[in-house]
């Protein structure tokens, strides 16, 4: 004689291996939520991060990280997590667990909930000036500028990373057209923690007098004079080339006045005047 479960009853056991299922699965679809970047995220004073342990309740703590890079964590007290990957904590707790025999196959998964340690400054003529967080190991400048907006108008092709590397300061200037080059002439550089990064405005030159269009205009990659000129418009009726002039400032800071070739290169700052014709 077959016997058949109430429907009431059928359907709570039903829920109930849902509901275990998706409990035993809960550590693989925490980790799986964590993009790939996340994971790779480098743990730094500031961070707040959330750690729980399967089927130990207790053992759920959100904390932030203090300055030396530490948590106190239920049964281990302080546990270092400053400078390990996400991956790297979750073992060094777990492992923590499983020597001290508090749990004996602990499956710990950490989520960081507030980026505040690993962080990189980018200032200047940018479309979004501000300190971003570094949310993977290997992050570029190109990655960088891109988060804050990407530079600005009236921004230099040039851009400033300035930070420390084993201990010493670096300071170095790059042509972030050439990050793009297919000849791959520059290496585009890995940031680092409290590393800053400085768009300046665009170089500038100046051209007045005897020119179709005086003002202030954009000193293009190698800009020689002859093409400043046609920038401006090229000479007027009452111009003359041997009236051109050129002004710019030395090393000392004091101005010097020039007669250049019209394939001499321009430097940035420089201001060229050129003079009305006598007859």
């Amino acid at each position: 004689m077959t016997h058949r479960l109430p429907t009431d009853l059928l359907a709570q056991l039903l829920q109930r291996l849902f509901l275990s299922v998706l409990m035993l699965l809960a550590p693989v679809l925490a980790h799986a939520q964590l993009s790939e970047a996340q994971r790779d995220y480098v743990l730094g004073p500031g961070d707040v991060v959330r750690v729980s342990v399967y089927q130990n309740q207790d053992l759920t703590l959100e904390t932030r990280i203090t300055e030396s890079g530490a948590i106190s964590y239920p049964l281990l007290g302080q546990v270092r997590l400053g400078g390990l990957s996400v991956p790297q904590a979750e073992k060094v707790i777990a492992d923590g667990l499983k020597n001290g025999n508090f749990v004996r196959q602990p499956q710990v998964s950490i989520l960081v909930t507030q980026v505040r340690g690993n962080q990189a400054s980018v200032l200047g003529m940018v479309n979004r000036p501000g300190r971003y967080p570094i949310e993977q190991t290997g992050m570029r400048l190109s990655e960088l500028l891109a988060t804050a907006g990407g530079i600005a108008q009236g921004g230099s092709d040039q851009v400033v990373l300035s930070g420390m590397r084993d201990r010493k300061p670096l300071r170095i200037v790059i042509d972030v057209p050439l990050l793009f080059a297919q000849s791959g002439g520059v290496n585009d550089p890995v940031i680092a923690n409290g590393d800053t990064v400085y768009v300046e405005r665009m170089p500038m030159v100046y051209i007045y007098g005897e020119v179709q269009r005086p003002g202030a205009m954009r000193l293009e990659r190698d800009m020689t004079v002859l093409q400043g000129l046609a920038s401006g418009g090229g000479l007027t009726q009452r111009g003359t080339e041997k009236g051109l002039r050129l002004h710019r400032r030395g090393a000392d800071g004091k101005v010097q006045i020039l007669q250049p070739g019209m394939n001499d290169p321009l430097q940035n700052g420089d201001v060229i005047y050129l003079r009305e014709s006598l007859f």
